[in-house]
């Protein structure tokens, strides 16, 4: 089945069997390897890319399902060689370890801010419910996606981060 996919503000036309998951169309046929496959069950959210701007699970998703929609993964979202906030966030406050649950971590953090401008640590906590980490107790993945909103609201409005409601 041919489909068309815009990944990352680039248009793609892939020839797919129609059940293939959108996971795989993005690392099987794209080779945007940052969306990992954890679980195949929505269980982990390693998965995790944005579909017009909202998280999905892409390991439950069929790629036809996102023809002529909008999909961002990890890999779109530094611009010109900067990180985007939320990836330098995570980066100077370690909310990483083995880094595979990152990316997913990342794409959620990013889908909590944009339901909640500036979550606090409880509304964090509760939002990721949905994500796994194997290898960390979360602390430093909570400050990480509260670090990362507050510099996303500081550039937002032009102020610098910690001048914000903080947390």
């Amino acid at each position: 089945m041919e489909m068309r996919l815009e990944v990352n503000g680039t248009a793609h036309r892939l020839d797919l069997p129609e059940r293939t998951l959108l996971v795989h169309a993005l690392r099987d046929q794209l080779r945007l390897t940052g969306t990992h496959i954890g679980c195949d069950t929505s269980q982990c959210g390693a998965c995790t890319v944005h579909l017009d701007g909202v998280a999905v699970k892409s390991c439950t998703m069929l790629a036809v399902q996102a023809e002529g929609r909008r999909i961002t993964t990890i890999e779109g979202l530094a611009k010109d060689g900067a990180l985007h906030p939320m990836q330098l966030a995570f980066h100077i406050h370690h909310g990483l370890q083995c880094g595979y649950c990152t990316p997913g971590m990342i794409m959620a953090g990013l889908d909590i801010v944009r339901r909640h401008p500036r979550p606090d640590l409880g509304t964090i906590r509760a939002e990721l419910e949905g994500n796994l980490c194997r290898c960390t107790g979360y602390h430093n993945i909570i400050r990480a996606i509260a670090a990362g909103a507050e510099a996303m609201a500081a550039a937002a409005t032009g102020e610098r981060p910690g001048e914000g409601q903080g947390q």
